[in-house]
């Protein structure tokens, strides 16, 4: 019978979850309290401050839900989202599809924007489709299908015209590309643990304004918003609506602090720099970046494979014989893409380089061009 021990150690170069350094893993182990105890209550209210200024916002109502990023985005759709309300949905990729189809199963009368998969989705289309009134308009920040990042500037605007709410997924996005929720005009958005922030996957940071928490549906027991609030910031004793998963908090007070260690702008110029070093790379070896250039999402590159190579063999090989995990395409993608993640610790030298060189063996690349492609483009970013 396989235990824990028989899990290899893998570096963790896919759409996520991302590489977890030991100082997190080492929360995570801390001795477990209950959740209602005064020291996790101090530690809970750490976590909202450290979320809010890694989002970027000055929403009181930021924190972890107890529930993966998919969750996150089922809170979004059962708490501010009624049956029959309009809602405009960007879709250039496989998360904003799936939005599309939870708004559509929760009775929104959907309106889908699309763009071809590996672009952004042109703003003034958005805006175009949001001018009649509509309850909600709805990006994906950035695109983990695709490694596209969509742009936000005008929507707020045009959805707030007619007093609508901005709604974005930024699960790939969160503290490792640039974002600032409160500049963007957002009125709720939601993340992952799993991505940038190197914390295993189990929570969804949320947060919500007050325009949108005027809109608060009470449809579903488990996403009740307000009952969440009254645990997370009562003014007296919290109120108990579940029982906390306290270690995976611990966790990510741990990865918030690592984020404000560094610094947010430091740690968005990183992975920028991150990002550019590694399509220069494997752009040797033949792999080429799917977005345009100014569209990239700096914390997750997808690459069209070279049509010399089984994508899918090269990628087994890499996790068979050298423990590295890389994720294959979605959708239309499948088969002629990888998605490499470059997240939080993944978005450094050392496993990138670790990355080329085994690429370049099972593909037949040139390794020495590939990896001094690699540093030069390390050493002319920083």
């Amino acid at each position: 019978m396989p235990t824990v021990a028989d899990v290899p150690d893998r570096l963790l170069l896919g759409s996520g979850p991302s590489p977890v350094p030991p100082r997190i893993l080492e929360a995570l182990a801390h001795r477990t309290v209950g959740h209602l105890d005064p020291a996790f209550g101090s530690l809970q209210d750490d976590v909202a401050a450290l979320l809010r200024a890694t989002m970027r916002t000055a929403n009181q109502v930021t924190f972890p839900l107890s529930a993966t990023g998919s969750g996150g985005m089922q809170a979004m759709v059962d708490t501010l989202i009624a049956p029959g309300d309009r809602v405009v949905v960007g879709v250039c990729g496989a998360f904003g599809g799936r939005m599309a189809d939870a708004l559509g199963r929760a009775g929104a009368d959907v309106v889908k924007v699309e763009a071809q998969w590996g672009t952004a989705i042109d703003t003034e289309r958005l805006v175009e489709a949001a001018k009649e009134p509509c309850a909600a308009l709805f990006v994906v920040h950035g695109e983990t299908s695709t490694g596209v990042a969509q742009p936000l500037d005008g929507l707020a605007d045009a959805v707030h015209a007619h007093d609508g709410l901005f709604l974005v997924d930024c699960v790939t996005s969160l503290a490792g590309h640039a974002l600032d929720l409160d500049a963007a005009g957002v009125d709720a958005a939601f993340s992952g643990t799993q991505k940038c922030l190197n914390v295993p996957p189990g929570l969804a940071p949320f947060t919500v304004n007050e325009r949108a928490l005027s809109r608060l549906q009470r449809r579903s027991w488990y996403f009740d918003l307000q009952a969440m609030v009254d645990y997370w910031f009562a003014d007296g004793p919290r109120a108990y609506h579940h029982t906390a998963p306290i270690n995976m908090i611990y966790a990510l007070h741990e990865g918030l602090r690592m984020v404000h260690e560094e610094g947010l702008e430091s740690r968005w110029a990183r992975h920028a720099r991150a990002h550019e070093a590694l399509r220069s790379a494997l752009s040797v070896l033949g792999f080429e970046r799917l977005a345009p250039p100014g569209e990239q999402l700096h914390s997750l590159l997808a690459v069209r494979t070279p049509d010399t190579i089984d994508e899918a063999a090269v990628r087994g090989a890499l996790l068979r014989e050298d423990s590295i995990e890389v994720s294959g395409g979605l959708g239309p993608l499948a088969g002629a893409a990888w998605r490499i993640g470059v997240m939080g610790e993944g978005a450094r030298p050392e496993p990138q380089e670790r990355l080329v060189r085994a690429t370049a063996r099972h593909t037949g690349g040139d390794e020495a061009a590939a990896v001094r492609a690699l540093e030069d483009a390390w050493s002319v970013a920083a």
